[in-house]
C-alpha cells in the first residue's frame, strides 16, 4: 500500500530534509527540525504525490488517504492530549501548503481549524480566556471563508472595521470577547449570504475542505504565474501540512514572528526580523499591524524589541538561529510562535534574499569555513546578478522627498503611478515604466509586481508579502510608508500636503525607503568587494570563456568592466545607421554599377576603420569577432514617401528612382533572402571594404601599442562550403594588399556563423576552410523551427502555456531541437579540425540554462550583451561544477 501521509514531531519523525521532493520543503524541514530536537508542534504531511494523483484522477483522492489521515491525526491527539472536535478540550490544527521549493505567499493557509460554535466555548474554558477563543474563531472563519469558500477577503475586513468604529477603538488588540462574538456572528451571516450555505460546523468537513483548497490552490492564477516566473514545473505539485496549533494570540506573554538568520537585504551577519505580541502569524506578513523589531539594537524610539519584552524566548531563539545555520549551512527564514513564554518553531527554509545579500552570504560563509568556495559559487543564482548591474540614484541629483517608509528591497526605479496590478501589467506591456502603489499587496498582485519597475505599500513591514516577493523578483520596494494616504477611488496618493495623481511620475529608492516626486537621475552601480571575490572564485573553476556582443565603444568598455574576455559578435550593420554614415550607405545602395558602389564605400572606409580601431584598443589584445554585413540592403532605406524624398534630395536623385530601387530590393521573405554571404558574393566590394577597414584598424593599434590585435572575421549565413571559399578568398586577398602597403603582417582568422540547418549538416565540409564556428542561435532557432522571431510573439506564449514548449526558444535554447543541431555541427566541425574554435553568439549566450548546454557540448566560449557578462561567467562556473547537468541530456 502506498504511504501517502508522514508524521513529524513528538518523537514520530517519518521524514527528513532529504525528502523535500515528496514532503515539500516545509514538511521536510518540519521533520528535520523535530529530529534535531527543536520544539516543533506535532503534525503530519500529505505528500506531493497525492497532489499529482488528485489532478490525474479528476480531483479525486487516493482510496487509502482518508484512513491514513485519521491515523496520523490520532497520533497528534495523543501527543498533545487534546481531541479533534471535542467540545471540552478541542484540538485545533493549521493547514498549510508546502511545495518542494519556496513559493512565498503563493499558496493558501488556514489556522485554528476545528473551531465551531461548540468548540469555541471549550477553548474559552480550557484557556480561561474568552477573548482569545473568540478572536481565534473569527480568524478561522475569515481564513477559511476566504481560502476555501472563496468569499472576498475585503468583506471580512469591512465587518471588522465597522465593529471597531462602533466600539470606538483603533487596534484589533483592544477588541473584547463580546466584540469578537459580534464579529463572528456578522461573519457567519455574511458567509451564508455569499455562499448560500451556513458556515461548516463539522471539523472533519472543515479539514477536508482545507486540504482540498490547498491542492486546488496549486492551480490558481497566482501560483501558475509564480511558477512561470521561476521555472517551477507544474508536475511537482504541493504537499499539505496539518499541524497542532500553538497560539501567539493568548495574551501579552504570547507572540508570533518571522525572522532571518542574516539580513536578507544586505546579507549582514545579524539576526533580523519582526514580531508581534498577542498575534498570529498572518498578522506579521499581512501588514495589518506594524511589527516590532527582534533586537534591541534595531529598535527605534517607541518600539519594544523582543529582546526586551521576552528575553528568555529571545535568547532561546538566538540559539536556534545558530543551530539552524550550522545544520543547513545557509541563511534561514524562520517562523515561530511564543505561547505563554514557550518557543515553538513553525517553519524554516532557505531564505529569499537580494542579489547583494546572496553574494555576501555566500562569500562570508565560505570565508567562515561553513561552506567551501565551490559551494559559494553554486549558491548564487546567476540571473539574480542583474539586480547589481543597473543604475542607482545619483547622490548628487536634486530630488523632492514625498514620503519615507521601510527599505524593503534595494534598487531604484522611476515610473508612472498605478494603483492596481492589472493596469500595471497592461501599461508595462506597452513599454511604459510603472510604479505599483498599494495599501498592501497580496498574492493576487503577483503579476502587477512583476510588471512594475518598483513597488510602494503604505502598510506592512520588512517581512510583509510585498517585501519578500519584491526581494525575490529583484524589484525595488518601499514598504510601510505610513505617511502616504492612498485613495483608490480618486486614484491619488497624498503625503505631506502634496497629492500625486495616477499617471504622474515618482521615483523610489528601495535602499533608503524614500519616495520622491518626479524623476531622479541615476548612476552606474558600484560593485562590491563580494562581487569581485565571487567572480574570482568563478573564474577559477569555469572552462567556458565569456565574450560580449558589442559594436560601440560604450558597450565594449562596459563589457570589459564586467570582465568580458573579448568580443564574440560585432554587428557591423549597426555602425551603418550612424547619421554620419547612413548617407554613404544609401548612396552605395542606389548606385547602378560597381564603380558607383566603390565610390560610396570609399566614403565609409574611414568611419569603419576608426570603429574597429576603437574596439581593438578597448579590447587590448583580446579576440574581436567582426561579422561582415548581414542584413538585406533594403533595411537601410526608408519606407515612407516623405523620407524617400528627403533621401533622394540628399543623394541628388529623384523620388521615382528611389521608389524603383526600393522596389527592386524588396523581398517576400527578406530574412531568408539576399543577405549575409549572399551579399558578399553579389557585391564583393562591400566585404572588401570592411576587411580593409578591419586590417588597417588593427595595424594602427599594433603601431600605437606595440601589441597587435588578432581579428576574427566572421562570414554570416553560410550554407555551403563554396560560399565560404569565395568570401574567404576575398578577405585573404585584401589582407595581402593591406599588409604589403603597411610593410607588416598580423595574425587573423576567418570563420563563419552556423545559423542554417544545411550548414550544420555539412559542417564537416565547411570546417575545411573555416578557422572557427560561431553558432548564431537567434537565426538557427528561426530556421530550425521555421518561424519568424518578429512574428512568433503572437502565438509562442500560448505554446508555453499549453506545455507544447517549456520556454520561449528565443529566450532559452531549445535543447531538444536547436541544441541537437548545435551538438551535431560541433561534432562534425571538430571531426574535420579537432582544434576548431567553437562559440555561440545569439541571445542565448547570456541565458544560464543555455550556457549549461554549451558546457555540455564543449564549446569554447559564449558571447552575450555587456550587462549579462557577469551572469554568463557565473553560469559557466556553475556548469563546470555540474549544477543542473541533469537538464542537458
Amino acid at each position: 500500500m502506498t504511504k501517502w501521509v508522514y508524521s513529524f514531531g513528538a518523537g514520530a519523525n517519518e521524514g527528513s530534509a532529504e525528502m523535500r521532493n515528496l514532503l515539500g520543503g516545509k514538511g521536510a524541514n518540519l521533520a528535520e527540525m523535530a529530529a534535531i530536537g527543536l520544539p516543533v508542534p506535532p503534525g503530519f504531511t500529505i505528500t506531493t504525490e497525492v497532489c499529482t494523483a488528485f489532478y490525474e484522477n479528476g480531483r479525486q483522492y487516493p482510496a487509502e488517504l482518508a484512513g491514513q489521515v485519521r491515523e496520523a491525526l490520532g497520533m497528534v491527539e495523543k501527543a498533545v492530549g487534546l481531541k479533534f472536535g471535542d467540545k471540552h478540550k478541542p484540538l485545533l490544527v493549521s493547514v498549510r501548503s508546502g511545495a518542494r521549493v519556496s513559493m512565498p505567499g503563493m499558496m493558501d493557509t488556514v489556522l485554528n481549524l476545528g473551531l465551531n460554535d461548540a468548540t469555541v466555548e471549550g477553548l474559552a474554558d480550557a484557556s480561561n480566556d474568552a477573548r482569545f477563543a473568540w478572536d481565534s474563531y473569527r480568524r478561522f472563519i475569515q481564513m477559511y471563508g476566504s481560502v476555501v469558500l472563496d468569499v472576498d477577503h475585503h468583506r471580512f475586513e469591512e465587518i471588522i472595521e465597522h465593529a471597531k468604529i462602533d466600539a470606538g477603538i483603533v487596534e484589533d488588540t483592544a477588541m473584547t470577547a463580546q466584540d469578537w462574538h459580534r464579529v463572528v456572528a456578522g461573519y457567519k451571516d455574511m458567509v451564508h449570504q455569499e455562499t448560500g450555505k451556513p458556515f461548516p460546523q463539522d471539523p472533519e468537513e472543515q479539514l477536508w475542505g482545507a486540504i482540498g483548497a490547498v491542492f486546488g490552490s496549486w492551480m490558481n492564477h497566482r501560483a501558475i504565474t509564480y511558477r512561470k516566473l521561476h521555472d517551477i514545473p507544474e508536475a511537482w505539485g504541493t504537499a499539505v501540512n496539518v499541524q497542532a496549533m500553538v497560539f501567539g494570540n493568548m495574551g501579552n506573554d504570547c507572540a508570533t514572528g518571522v525572522c532571518f538568520t542574516r539580513d536578507p537585504s544586505t546579507g549582514e551577519n545579524v539576526f533580523y526580523g519582526e514580531y508581534l505580541v498577542n498575534a498570529q502569524g498572518e498578522d506579521v506578513v499581512a501588514g495589518i499591524r506594524t511589527p516590532q523589531p527582534m533586537s534591541k539594537a534595531r529598535a527605534k524610539p517607541g518600539e519594544v524589541s523582543m529582546e526586551e519584552a521576552m528575553p528568555a524566548a529571545y535568547a532561546e531563539l538566538l540559539a536556534v538561529r545558530e543551530r539552524l545555520e550550522q545544520h543547513y549551512k545557509d541563511m534561514q527564514d524562520i517562523e515561530f510562535t511564543v505561547q505563554q513564554n514557550k518557543l515553538y518553531m513553525l517553519q524554516t527554509r532557505n531564505g529569499k534574499r537580494t542579489a547583494a545579500a546572496s553574494l555576501r552570504v555566500a562569500v562570508e560563509m565560505a570565508q567562515q569555513g561553513l561552506i567551501d568556495r565551490h559551494e559559494a559559487v553554486r549558491r548564487v543564482n546567476p540571473a539574480s546578478l542583474d539586480q547589481l548591474l543597473h543604475p542607482m540614484l545619483d547622490p548628487k541629483a536634486p530630488r523632492t522627498l514625498l514620503a519615507k517608509g521601510l527599505p524593503a528591497s534595494p534598487g531604484a526605479a522611476s515610473g508612472i503611478v498605478v494603483f492596481n496590478s492589472d493596469e500595471a501589467e497592461a501599461r508595462a506591456a506597452k513599454g511604459e515604466a510603472v510604479i505599483l502603489v498599494r495599501v498592501e499587496t497580496s498574492p493576487e498582485d503577483i503579476h502587477g509586481m512583476h510588471a512594475a519597475k518598483g513597488i510602494v505599500t503604505t502598510r506592512g513591514g520588512m517581512t510583509s508579502h510585498a517585501a519578500v516577493v519584491a526581494r525575490g523578483m529583484g524589484r525595488p520596494c518601499v514598504a510601510g510608508a505610513g505617511g502616504i494616504a492612498v485613495d483608490y477611488n480618486a486614484q491619488t496618493l497624498s503625503a505631506g500636503g502634496r497629492t500625486v495623481q495616477a499617471g504622474e511620475t515618482v521615483t523610489l529608492d528601495g535602499a533608503t525607503g524614500e519616495v520622491f516626486v518626479g524623476s531622479v537621475a541615476m548612476i552606474e552601480p558600484l560593485l562590491s568587494g563580494d562581487f569581485a571575490t565571487l567572480m574570482e572564485w568563478a573564474d577559477g573553476v569555469r572552462r567556458l570563456r565569456v565574450r560580449t556582443n558589442a559594436e560601440t565603444p560604450l558597450d565594449a568598455e562596459t563589457a570589459r568592466k564586467f570582465g568580458a574576455e573579448g568580443i564574440g559578435l560585432c554587428r557591423t550593420e549597426h555602425m551603418f545607421f550612424n547619421p554620419e554614415r547612413i548617407g554613404a550607405v544609401r548612396q552605395m545602395i542606389m548606385a547602378s554599377d560597381e564603380e558607383g558602389r566603390r565610390a560610396a564605400l570609399a566614403r565609409l572606409l574611414p568611419f569603419q576603420r576608426q570603429d574597429f580601431h576603437d574596439l581593438f584598443t578597448i579590447m587590448a589584445g583580446l579576440p574581436v569577432t567582426v561579422r561582415l554585413l548581414d542584413p538585406p540592403l533594403h533595411e537601410f532605406l526608408p519606407h515612407a514617401d516623405a523620407e524617400l524624398e528627403e533621401v533622394a534630395q540628399a543623394l541628388g536623385t529623384d523620388l521615382e528612382s528611389m521608389r524603383r530601387r526600393a522596389s527592386e530590393l524588396a523581398e517576400a521573405n527578406p530574412m531568408l533572402g539576399h543577405r549575409g554571404c549572399r551579399l558578399g558574393i553579389s557585391y564583393p566590394e562591400i566585404y572588401e571594404m570592411q576587411a580593409r577597414a578591419i586590417f588597417e584598424g588593427a595595424l594602427m593599434v599594433a603601431k600605437e601599442t606595440g601589441k597587435a590585435p588578432v581579428p576574427e572575421i566572421m562570414i554570416p549565413l553560410v550554407g555551403m562550403k563554396r560560399e565560404l571559399e569565395i568570401t574567404r578568398a576575398q578577405v585573404d586577398k585584401v589582407a595581402k594588399e593591406v599588409f604589403a602597403e603597411a610593410g607588416r603582417e598580423i595574425e587573423y582568422s576567418v570563420g563563419t556563423m552556423i545559423e542554417l540547418p544545411r550548414a550544420v549538416i555539412t559542417a564537416d565540409k565547411i570546417a575545411e576552410c573555416a578557422d572557427f564556428f560561431s553558432f548564431g542561435t537567434n537565426d538557427l532557432t528561426q530556421t530550425v523551427f521555421g518561424l519568424s522571431r518578429d512574428d512568433a510573439g503572437k502565438f509562442l506564449p500560448r505554446y508555453v502555456e499549453a506545455g507544447i514548449l517549456p520556454k520561449d526558444p528565443f529566450v532559452s535554447l531549445d535543447v531538444e531541437g536547436v541544441g541537437a543541431m548545435v551538438r551535431l555541427g560541433a561534432e562534425k566541425g571538430r571531426k574535420t579540425k579537432n582544434d576548431l574554435k567553437l562559440g555561440i553568439c545569439g541571445e542565448h549566450g547570456g541565458d544560464p540554462a543555455s550556457i549549461l548546454f554549451c558546457e555540455s557540448v564543449g564549446l569554447d566560449y559564449v558571447s552575450c550583451s555587456p550587462y549579462r557578462v557577469p551572469v554568463a561567467k557565473l553560469a559557466a562556473a556553475q556548469a563546470a561544477l555540474g549544477v543542473g547537468s541533469d537538464r542537458t541530456a
